[in-house]
């Protein structure tokens, strides 16, 4: 093949532009820090390149995001549950003073006033939110715990029972002796009150969630596999209110089958024989009872329904109704978990629920004993009178001993009272121990999940490392060795318009 001077000048070229197009590859390199700037530069490190900044991403927003979101949330439970701890504890505390015996009313009634501050302590802990979420509400993290208001709201609620839900309240029937005075009483004309009319009694009742319920007959019913429906519990119930004559406790003594729902009060009072014809033998242990009732009226610091109860909201100006955890009645579940994806197939639950540890109880037993103290108050004020009384007469007097019997007999109901209460406090030093050891598990299993967390958040910094260096690895040059090959390039394509200078010198030209 014959060579000639235009194949060696486009010989040159060609190489020279080679050597240019190198070294502007270099050149992007040595400015980019990259490897390449486009995919067709080099498709596989492209491919793997795009997989390692999606892996680098995600874990970043595990890492950076997710993980410490959750820590957070995590850290304000765990601070507000220690704060109900505390509360819990100065509960404990008051109640075991309140199981002295010896106390009087105004020592109890200091008492009660303390328990009844702890209580709303107790429950305004439960309104406390992280960035605006309140985190034992469940899923509803835009609504508090508790009314932070008097408001009026009309809920139907239905309650989920067992027979563990049915407990035995005592009561003592003071008769007349109810608002004694000199005033109204004048044992000479009137007589003695005798003590064979303080009735002390044991009345079965189920304890609502809620006081104050609207007027109205409540449904109770119970699982009927038979006809797989559910089916009325009692044939019948009463609505009596608790200023009624005969009051409704009075009246479900005196009417032993009688079933009977206290609206003020919040409780289905159960007659004896009512108890033994639609309770025992007709309810098996741990089937379920559901009691439906309407509630309109809410008072500051009341549990709202719809963190725990299957409940209807009806607007009273518009009548729409919205309806809030229907699956509760179902096998759903009432569940209300709240999950944070923390790693690649990793969730770590965050919340705790308010029925974990703000149950309704504590409200309702601290209402049973502030009734029991004013009924202390009450038949304490009548025997501090008739004691009066009976200071300025003389025995033998006329009206004397029929005085003296009415005197004993308030002593009587006194003594009945008195009794249920320090009971009452024995039986709350076990509830609201219990309610420290519903706490006490919380903590644990926010700790745990705190724990956990811990370790997932270890993992992804070291994930987070490895992937960012075989990104690194991936897509960055080694400076050094580019500086290397484009400081030679630069010699090479120097030498190469050296010498073709030299070589384009001659043509054929000088050889004629």
């Amino acid at each position: 093949m014959r060579m000639t001077n235009k194949i060696m000048q486009n010989n040159s070229l060609y190489n020279i532009n080679n050597n240019k197009v190198l070294q502007d590859k270099l050149s992007t390199q040595m400015s980019t820090q990259k490897k390449i700037t486009r995919p067709s530069d080099d498709p596989v490190i492209a491919i793997r390149a795009l997989r390692l900044r999606s892996d680098v991403s995600q874990i970043k927003q595990y890492y950076e995001k997710n993980a410490p979101d959750a820590e957070s949330w995590l850290k304000v439970t765990a601070d507000a549950l220690n704060t109900t701890t505390s509360v819990i504890e100065d509960m404990l505390e008051q109640c075991t003073k309140g199981s002295n015996k010896d106390l009087g009313v105004e020592q109890l009634d200091i008492i009660v006033t303390q328990l009844k501050s702890l209580k709303s302590e107790f429950y305004a802990t439960g309104n406390v939110d992280y960035a605006g979420r309140y985190v034992f509400a469940g899923y509803r993290t835009d609504t508090t715990l508790t009314y932070t208001e008097n408001k009026t709201e009309n809920f139907e609620i239905t309650e989920q029972l067992d027979i563990s839900a049915l407990d035995t309240i005592n009561y003592t029937s003071i008769g007349d002796l109810k608002g004694i005075s000199s005033a109204n009483y004048d044992p000479e004309t009137d007589g003695a009150i005798a003590d064979t009319t303080i009735k002390n009694n044991d009345i079965y009742r189920i304890r609502l969630s809620y006081d104050s319920l609207k007027d109205g007959v409540p449904s109770v019913t119970k699982y009927d596999a038979g006809t797989d429906a559910y089916v009325d519990v009692f044939p019948s119930v009463t609505t009596m209110s608790s200023t009624a004559n005969p009051n409704p406790y009075d009246y479900i003594v005196q009417n032993p089958d009688a079933v009977v729902l206290v609206p003020e009060t919040g409780e289905l009072l159960i007659g004896a024989d009512a108890y033994d014809d639609y309770i025992t033998g007709a309810v098996d242990s741990g089937q379920e009872i559901r009691v439906t009732y309407e509630k309109d009226s809410w008072k500051d610091g009341d549990l709202r329904p719809q963190h725990y109860f299957a409940c209807t909201y009806t607007d009273s100006a518009t009548g729409k109704t919205i309806d809030y955890n229907e699956g509760y009645l179902t096998d759903e579940g009432a569940s209300q978990i709240i999950q944070y994806d923390v790693g690649y197939n990793q969730k770590i639950r965050i919340n705790t629920t308010a029925d974990e540890v703000f149950t309704l109880d504590v409200d309702r037993n601290i209402d049973d004993l502030e009734s029991a103290l004013a009924a202390l108050k009450e038949i304490g004020e009548a025997k501090t009178n008739l004691d009066n009384m009976l200071d300025g007469m003389t025995e033998g007097e006329a009206g004397y001993d029929e005085l003296k019997a009415t005197a004993d007999a308030a002593d009587k109901a006194y003594t009945y009272i008195r009794e249920n209460i320090q009971k009452m406090f024995e039986g709350l030093i076990t509830k609201v121990n219990g309610t420290l050891d519903n706490t006490s598990v919380a903590i644990t299993d926010n700790g745990t999940r705190g724990s956990r967390l811990d370790l997932i958040t270890n993992r992804l910094m070291t994930q987070k490392t490895t992937f960012q260096t075989l990104q690194s690895a991936n897509e960055d040059v080694d400076i050094t060795e580019v500086t290397i090959q484009l400081t030679s390039m630069n010699y090479s394509y120097q030498s190469a318009l050296l010498a073709t200078s030299k070589i384009m010198q001659n043509s054929l030209m000088n050889y004629i």
